[in-house]
């Protein structure tokens, strides 16, 4: 990173856009991957009618979920609120839906992740960037590490 202000702010603007085009590129696969891995686990049949099922619920969550992750990586630090990864966890409830209107069932949680995420009865959520997808990794901790900088610059005493 950079010590000016300005480019310090410009390039965690950067870092922020390409984390978002990157998780773009990946969320229909991941939501599929979601329906797919589950109903497979789960013994029901993944048809060509499930997986349409489950690439229409990707486009969905793509479609919701981009542009308010542009959103959210485009503001400026302070303004923040929430992070890339807690949109990537309400995401899961595109795969969700589906799995639940197929009728599989809920996998076995313990009882902290039950009380944490109650409603991800399929433990979809992701815990890390790497879990939507591995390509997500490098672009996560860019942003993460260009996002403690600018933190500290600005907020060191």
């Amino acid at each position: 990173m950079a010590t000016d202000p300005n480019q310090d702010d410009a390039a965690f603007a950067a870092y922020g856009a390409a984390l978002a085009d990157a998780v773009d590129q990946v969320l229909v696969d991941w939501v599929v991957r979601c329906v797919v891995g589950r109903c497979t686990d789960a013994g029901v049949p993944v048809t060509d009618v499930v997986r349409t099922q489950a690439a229409a619920a990707g486009e969905e969550c793509r479609t919701q979920l981009v542009p308010d992750l542009r959103d959210l990586l485009a503001r400026d630090l302070d303004e923040q609120r929430g992070t890339p990864l807690g949109l990537l966890r309400d995401a899961a409830r595109f795969p969700t839906q589906v799995l639940a209107l197929l009728g599989v069932p809920h996998v076995r949680r313990d009882e902290f992740d039950e009380r944490a995420d109650p409603d991800d009865v399929y433990a979809l959520a992701p815990a890390a960037f790497a879990d939507v997808d591995e390509s997500l990794t490098g672009p996560g901790i860019a942003w993460g590490a260009a996002k403690a900088h600018v933190h500290m610059a600005r907020h060191r005493k």
